[in-house]
Formats: structure tokens, sequence, C-alpha cells
């Protein structure tokens, strides 16, 4: 067993890093989107290079080897030995394959001579250094392989689907409209009981991201949960045929990225690629699927794999009864499965925590763990940043729940929130890429809010701005107007918050990415006289 299913400690995080904003990002940066090759590097995102150290006497890929995979023409050829991979120089360990991106802002291969004296040893590059741009000769790179393809960010992909099949281990595929990472997490949790648990990384779940991911595996690795994220249709294929995953779940079906995908439907048949990528139930593969999600539900017959459900609802083979809040100290509920019950108690917060959990004891029963073995693995905790990590600062709880927002995560998010004690209060910002359900999916969220909160304070809220939706949704639903407060940015919400905030108040930060939320919980950190340490 390994030790890595040993609990973390108490979610309150005093050495918070922030999240630099990126309006457009999506994962560690999708095509057509703006790709981390030149900026900030992002703490929620990559390792950082201490964390990737390559291991001299693992296994590695030469220069022919990298030129082949990807039918690349060899320009230089070194004899180092090629581990992990990057698409930031400033991310590159010695040893490491730099792939050189073009992305709107910049284009790596304006940074070979960074990355190779960063010690990248291989270079994949979409073109000849141009002199005229004050690019340097291959000559003046050192002893570096360079391997020159008609696209690198295929060529990435060529070679993590390569590396992936060096390796004999369980794959468990997340995706869905909300809850992929807080999935990946309960699920990587409950296989670390037995295995050597790969996972993805902060928001390395994109056609970059994702590849990186799986440059990461190493002969010590005996289970990997990878995050699958997508803009349009094919790109959940194209990351499933790289990972190879035996056991996917879907978590849930709902109007994100419409601005992109155009329709609920294609959001269903993308998703979907993961199911019909699995292998057959006889060869092993098992679609685990939300059952409390009706477009979920009616993905079952897309796939050739067993089918498992989970949820609440009281037909799914995996369910819990018995759901109560312990406040902060966390849920409780009890657990059904085909070959038990137990009960279980859990520090995550909120329902939807216990629906992740769920997924992950169903992931955990396909990977062929004892429930028992399963248990201690559902309370692991989450290393992912800026998702339901309680802040304690001046008397006051933050619940920074800024990462990433959709209509469906603030719904779960403010009942997360309406079963803690205290006044509550939240800051919310506006929800990017509804297309056509913007207006609506707004104003839903502020009934929503309107209904649970005693203080709402909404970026962008004011009239025409980004959010107003929100606050006239709460306004309608009877939260009075006084209570419902517009402010311009982030700034200006920790303004009117100083003053307003009491010992015993518990704010929820939520909004998605592009907005950076996590600004305010950082000024109310700093307001409120630093973070406590944690009990």
């Amino acid at each position: 067993m390994s030790s890595a299913c040993a609990t973390l400690g108490p979610v309150t995080d005093p050495g918070r890093s922030t999240v630099p904003d990126s309006p457009d990002r999506h994962g560690g940066g999708a095509r057509g989107a703006a790709l981390p090759v030149a900026g900030t590097p992002d703490p929620a995102g990559a390792p950082g290079p201490a964390s990737r150290a390559l291991d001299p006497a693992g296994p590695f890929l030469t220069a022919e080897e990298i030129a082949a995979v990807t039918g690349g023409t060899l320009l230089r050829r070194s004899d180092r030995r090629v581990r992990l991979g990057a698409v930031d120089s400033r991310l590159v360990v010695p040893g490491s394959l730099f792939v050189a991106l073009a992305g709107e802002r910049t284009d790596g291969h304006r940074f070979l001579v960074a990355a190779a004296q960063a010690g990248a040893a291989a270079l994949l590059v979409g073109r000849h250094p141009d002199p005229a741009a004050g690019e340097a000769p291959l000559d003046a790179l050192g002893d570096v392989t360079v391997v020159l393809v008609a696209d690198p960010l295929r060529a990435l992909h060529a070679v993590a689907a390569s590396w992936r099949r060096r390796f004999d281990l369980l794959v468990v595929g997340v995706t869905g409209s909300i809850a992929k990472t807080s999935t990946k997490e309960a699920v990587a949790g409950v296989l670390a009981c037995r295995y050597e648990t790969l996972r993805t990384e902060g928001n390395q779940n994109n056609e970059v991201g994702m590849p990186l991911t799986v440059l990461r595996l190493g002969p010590e690795h005996g289970a990997a949960v990878l995050e699958m994220g997508m803009y349009t249709g094919g790109e959940i294929r194209d990351l499933a045929a790289i990972g190879l995953p035996s056991i996917g779940i879907v978590t849930a079906i709902q109007p994100v990225h419409l601005s992109r995908i155009g329709s609920v439907e294609a959001i269903v048949d993308a998703k979907a690629e993961l199911l019909e990528a699995l292998p057959g139930a006889a060869d092993g593969g098992v679609a685990i699927l939300n059952a409390d999600d009706p477009r979920v539900r009616a993905m079952a017959p897309r796939t050739r794999a067993r089918v498992v459900s989970y949820g609440f609802a009281p037909d799914a083979d995996v369910r819990a009864t018995d759901v109560a809040s312990g406040g902060f100290e966390g849920m409780r509920f009890r657990l059904v499965t085909p070959v038990g019950e137990r009960s279980v108690a859990i520090r995550a917060l909120g329902r939807l925590a216990v629906h992740n959990a769920l997924a992950a004891a169903a992931a955990g029963l396909a990977a062929g763990l004892d429930l028992d073995e399963l248990l201690p693995g559902l309370d692991a905790g989450s290393t992912a940043p800026h998702r339901s990590v309680l802040i304690r600062a001046g008397g006051v709880v933050i619940v920074d729940d800024s990462y990433n927002a959709a209509p469906g995560s603030v719904r779960a998010a403010l009942e997360l929130l309406a079963g803690l004690p205290g006044r509550r209060v939240a800051v919310l910002g506006e929800l990017r890429e509804l297309g056509s359900a913007h207006a609506g999916g707004h104003r839903e969220v502020g009934e929503v809010a309107g209904d649970t909160l005693d203080l709402l304070v909404v970026v962008d809220g004011g009239p025409g701005g980004a959010a107003e939706g929100i606050a006239q949704g709460a306004r309608a639903a009877g939260l009075a107007p006084d209570r419902v407060i517009a402010v311009p940015d982030a700034a200006a919400a920790v303004d009117v918050l100083r003053d307003r905030l009491a010992p015993g108040d518990v704010v929820l930060v939520k909004a998605s990415r592009g907005v950076a939320l996590e600004r305010v919980v950082d000024g109310l950190v700093e307001t409120l006289g630093g973070a406590e340490a944690p009990a």
C-alpha cells in the first residue's frame, strides 16, 4: 500500500500563492488560446522545476526515438538522455524536452536559447531560427537534440503517446462540465491507497497540459488519474488516445463553453469521446456515470465498457444516504455499494464533496480495491488550490473557491456555504463562456444567492456589467437592495468588505478563472491581519 493514502492536513492554506490573471486560458493553454510559453509561471498549473528532477537511472528517450515517433527531421543530435517535457523555458529541468509552441502572445521559438541554457536535452521546433528576428542559430544552442516537425503540438502528442505505451498501469480519465478537478483529486486519493498515483496537477487538463502530465509517468507509478478538458469536439478523443484510460468518469453535462462549442448537444458528444475510447467490458473497461445528471445517464449506450453509476439517486450503483453537514468539520454519509455499506466522514465540505467521494469509491471498486481498503482515501484531501479551501483570518472564514465557476458549481458552492455556521457572505463575479445562456445563467445564480446569503458583493455587477444578472437575480429573490453591492473590480470588493465583516462571518469567493477573484481572497487575508495557522 502506498503511503500516499495518508490524509492531508486541514484545508487551511496560510502560505497561498496567487494564480495570475489569464482571461483566455483553459488548462495549460489550448489551441487558439494563450500558450504558457513566456508568461508568468502558473503555480496552479505545471509543476515547478524542483518537483521534477530527472532520475538518471530511469527510462528515457533518445534523439532517434523522438525523430521516429514524431516523423520529424533530426537537425542536431545529442547523446543526452531525454525525460519530462515543458512548453515554458522557465519550467525546463536538465534533461527535459522543450516544445516550441506558437501562441497568440508569443512564440516558443524565441526561447530556444533559454531552454537550452536551462538544461533541455532536446527541442521540438516547427521552423528554423529566424536571424532577422534575432533568434540564435542552432549551432549556438550547445549539446542538445533538435527535431524539426510540421506541428510541434501534434509532435508533443506523439511523444507523449509513445511514452505512455512504455508503462503497464491503471489509467482513469475524468471529464465533465463541472467538478472535474475535485473528482480527479478524490479518485487519486483513493487509488493512492494501493498505488503510487500520478495525477493531473493544477490546470494541466488540455491538449498541452495532459501530454506533459503523461511525460511525468515513471516505472514507480501503478496508476494515473488524468483530467480531460475540452473546448471543441475531438479534443477529448485525442487526449484519450494519448492516455489510454481503462476507466472513464463523466461528472456532469452543463451549458459551459457554449461560446466556443455551440450547444449542449455538442458538449454531450465531446464528453462522450472519453466513454467511446474505453476498452470493452471484457477487456476491463469501466464507465462511471453520474446518475443524478439525466444527460450523463443517457450516455451509457455510447460505450463498450461496463457501466457503473454513482450519485444520490436511489438506483445508483454507488450512492450515499443519510447525508449530513458537520459544519467546518466536513460531511457525514452512509456509503452504499454493491459489495457493502459503510459510514463515512470526510473533511471536504458540501454535498458536491460527497458526490465526488462517491465517484472515487466507484473508481476504487472498479480498480479492484476492497471497500475497507479504499475508505481512508475518501478523506485524503485535495492538493488543488483555490477550490473550496478554507482560510481563517481575523475570526472570519474565507471559502476560497475562486479557481473557476459555472452556474452549477456556483449553486453547489452556495449550498456548501448554507451548511456552515455564521453570517453568510459571498463575492461573486462573471461566469464566462456561457454563450446564449449568459443572461439566464447569471440571473439563476443570483436567485440562489438571494435565497442563501446575508450579504452579496458582485464584481462587475453594476448596470451593463458582465455579472449584472447576478445582482438582479439576488434582488428579485428578495435579498434587500442594500445587501446586494455591485463593485467594479476585486480591489473595490475588498474595500467594501473591510468595514462590513465581523468575526464569525463566512465569505465565499467564486467566479470564472479569468476574473481572478483570488485577488479578493489575498486582499481580505491581508486586511484581516493574515491567515491563521491551522489548529
